[in-house]
């Protein structure tokens, strides 16, 4: 299966698109301080899930509660570097790794992802993963947004 949201054909497994994160230098040296490294940071998406990991951290939440996603940046290297960032205004979380450009997703209900609790939960959640526009216009197909 591709990152280009054809279906599974029949009888074949529905196996995750896997999308890896766009590192930056700098990022890597910051995130690793939290345990956030390439080995333990991606983003899977399924016909009915997405799941994002940013080391100890993981979001998980179903395609149809994703209700927008679109490309943003540049970001401030301050404000995205090391653990998962989290939006003071509207409580947003960023899973970051570089500060060139990521994918916004917003929620129709808000997803625990921050605290091991769900006290803290997010209304949106952005991603810095590598093929970027494929993992938007997965996002689209598979949850149906348009675009």
């Amino acid at each position: 299966m591709s990152a280009s949201g054809n279906p599974p054909l029949a009888g074949a497994a529905a196996t995750p698109v896997h999308f890896e994160f766009a590192w930056a230098p700098a990022h890597r040296r910051a995130n690793r301080l939290f345990g956030v490294t390439p080995a333990r940071t991606w983003v899977d998406v399924d016909w009915g899930t997405l799941d994002a990991h940013f080391g100890r951290w993981q979001l998980i939440t179903p395609l149809s509660n994703i209700t927008a996603v679109k490309i943003t940046g540049p970001y401030k290297f301050l404000k995205v570097a090391g653990p998962p960032r989290l939006g003071i205004t509207d409580l947003g979380i960023t899973f970051a790794t570089n500060c060139r450009q990521g994918a916004l997703l917003t929620f129709r209900d808000k997803v625990a992802a921050i605290d091991p609790f769900g006290i803290f939960r997010h209304p949106e959640l952005t991603v810095t993963v590598a093929d970027i526009d494929a993992f938007v216009r997965l996002i689209r197909n598979r949850a149906e947004l348009t675009a």
